[in-house]
């Protein structure tokens, strides 16, 4: 396994949905050991701590800045700005793990790591492992929760008004979702729009996971494209982590998990890496994080068969 340079980068958004509690995810990832377990792999790990938005202020409010209806978008927006930048130096330095936080976060690691990519002259891609599509706008979303946009943001929609602008939009055709199984009407009808890759939970079932990745991660390593993943709990079925606000029933099992992270590892591409919407204050003796770390390793280079074994009495 080729040793590597991971940037452990702590993004506690908690300004993307009105349920608080994703703002203790960065230390809960590092009270699980997640330094250690790629360290144990080789790899040289650099905890870079954690970032802070730069909208002053405590606990995010409902906004009525002009955003009527839409929750906190000048925070949203402040820590969008931050993390773009990080992200961008960041890689070029390794690979950063984004470690959230709410999934607001990805605006601002998704949009850095695409404007690194047009630095470099490299086609973007991004594999999205969620429940749910993150497709809307500011302007879209019934609930007014920003955590369900980046998507949106990345490829260029409009109505993020007082947000970075967005210097390098991802094609929509190099972005694969996977895992769905919770779509409104609204992005229903906007991604049937769009040339983004997406596959439910029933395809999964009836098809298995392992093929669409496949064929998502041949087009990457065909492109010598830079492969960003954005992995959300709540891809994973709540039944084996529930420390999310966001539960669909009918998720992915540990063992797809694993298996998605193997394969991400086998293909060589990762490039940077999400984990979003771990609420800790949601979780049962620490299972969840201790999930997430897990995956991380598999993709990142452990083995079905160094798997430890864990014990929770």
């Amino acid at each position: 396994m080729q040793e590597q340079t991971i940037l452990l980068i702590g993004a506690p958004v908690d300004s993307g949905k009105r349920r608080t509690g994703c703002l203790m995810g960065p230390d809960a990832y590092r009270t699980a050991g997640l330094a250690t377990a790629l360290r144990d792999l080789g790899h040289r790990v650099e905890d870079m701590g954690n970032l802070t938005c730069d909208v002053p202020g405590g606990q995010p409010e409902p906004s009525s800045d002009g955003a009527a209806g839409v929750h906190a978008p000048a925070q949203t927006a402040g820590w969008t700005r931050v993390i773009a930048k990080a992200a961008q130096a960041a890689m070029r330095r390794g690979l950063p793990v984004f470690m959230g936080g709410d999934h607001a976060l990805s605006l601002g690691s998704v949009s850095g790591v695409a404007a690194y990519a047009a630095e470099v002259g490299r086609p973007l891609f991004v594999l999205w492992l969620d429940a749910h599509s993150d497709f809307h706008t500011p302007r879209t979303s019934a609930s007014g929760h920003l955590h369900g946009t980046p998507l949106g943001y990345v490829t260029g929609r409009d109505g993020f008004d007082g947000f970075p602008p967005l210097t390098a939009p991802v094609a929509q055709e190099n972005i694969c979702i996977i895992g769905l199984r919770s779509v409104d009407a609204a992005e229903r009808d906007a991604l049937a729009q769009t040339c983004i890759h997406r596959h439910d939970m029933r395809e999964i079932d009836e098809n298995g996971i392992a093929r669409p990745l496949a064929a998502f991660l041949d087009r990457v390593s065909a492109a010598d494209g830079l492969l960003h993943v954005s992995l959300d709990v709540d891809f994973l079925d709540p039944a084996v982590a529930p420390a999310v606000g966001t539960t669909v029933p009918g998720g992915a099992t540990v063992r797809e998990g694993h298996l998605v992270m193997e394969m991400l590892h086998d293909s060589g591409r990762l490039s940077a890496l999400d984990l979003v919407e771990l609420n800790p204050f949601l979780d049962e003796r620490g299972r969840t994080a201790q999930l997430m770390v897990d995956l991380a390793a598999s993709a990142l280079g452990r083995r079905v068969f160094d798997r430890p074994t864990r014990a929770y009495s």
